[in-house]
């Protein structure tokens, strides 16, 4: 039996798995092989890693990890996981079950993006969510939001003093001449109608709408919607909360809760 079983292997499970390991606590670390960030090439943000590739990061990881006696990493998914505190059973995707004091949840969450063609194809390289991790690489750039009115309304507030040009677009329908005001109050061009197409240029992306087409730097989506990428949440009957991520301990304790899960 192990003392811990982390399932999840992006920062938070990998951290986790240092930490018990350089306690001596016998842990299991399960890496699915899916990340939120699959698709970025370089994470920002990051103090002592800004600029580095994700996957360098979890490579990085996994050789410091490697010094520990106590840390074991498999490349398989929990599928299952059942029982109660010092008495964890969890089936892996490998076939195995493995039984621990303690699990952690390390799944992380999952993007789902408002349905646009081209959209998904961008994402992670041209098409983003957070300022904070990707605004300063189009620092005096043109640049699209892409959403509702309120929430574009709070990215503009944020990049604001980073992008160049900024132009606003609905997605699905079209916005209320009162939600029109308002962004165009914050000094950003606004389009009338929703984008129909984008699709990757040299330069950037070229946003098509049945009236017109425009090319931008890149884009910062204000609609769609994250969730918990992982089925075992709903398993165990964990209460998920909207807003700030709530750590240890779960509405269901144990197990704990690492990160955005």
């Amino acid at each position: 039996m192990y003392d811990a079983i982390a399932i999840g292997a992006g920062p938070a499970g990998l951290q986790a798995a240092l930490t018990l390991g350089r306690m001596h606590r016998s842990t299991l670390l399960l890496d699915s092989g899916e990340y939120r960030n699959g698709t970025v090439l370089h994470m920002h943000n990051m103090v002592g890693a800004d600029g580095t590739a994700p996957a360098q990061l979890r490579a990085t990881a996994r050789a410091e990890l490697s010094a520990y006696d106590d840390v074991e990493i498999r490349d398989a998914a929990a599928m299952s996981v059942s029982g109660a505190e010092d008495a964890f059973v969890v089936g892996i995707s490998d076939g195995s079950v493995v039984e621990g004091r303690q699990v952690i949840l390390a799944t992380g969450v999952a993007d789902d993006l408002p349905d646009v063609p081209g959209l998904q194809d961008l994402w992670g390289t041209l098409a983003f969510s957070c300022p904070f991790c990707d605004g300063h690489e189009h620092a005096g750039r043109p640049i699209a939001i892409l959403g509702a009115a309120p929430r574009a309304a709070h990215l503009i507030g944020l990049l604001g003093r980073i992008v160049g040009d900024v132009t606003v677009f609905p997605v699905g329908e079209m916005f209320a001449d009162e939600d029109i005001q308002m962004l165009e109050a914050k000094g950003v061009r606004v389009s009338p109608a929703p984008v129909s197409s984008l699709e990757k240029v040299d330069g950037g992306v070229r946003i098509r709408t049945h009236h017109d087409e425009r090319v931008v730097d890149g884009i910062f989506v204000a609609a769609g919607s994250m969730r918990q990428r992982s089925p075992l949440v709903a398993q165990l009957d964990l209460q998920m909360l909207r807003g700030p991520a709530q750590t240890a301990p779960t509405s269901t304790a144990p197990p704990v809760a690492a990160g955005s899960a």
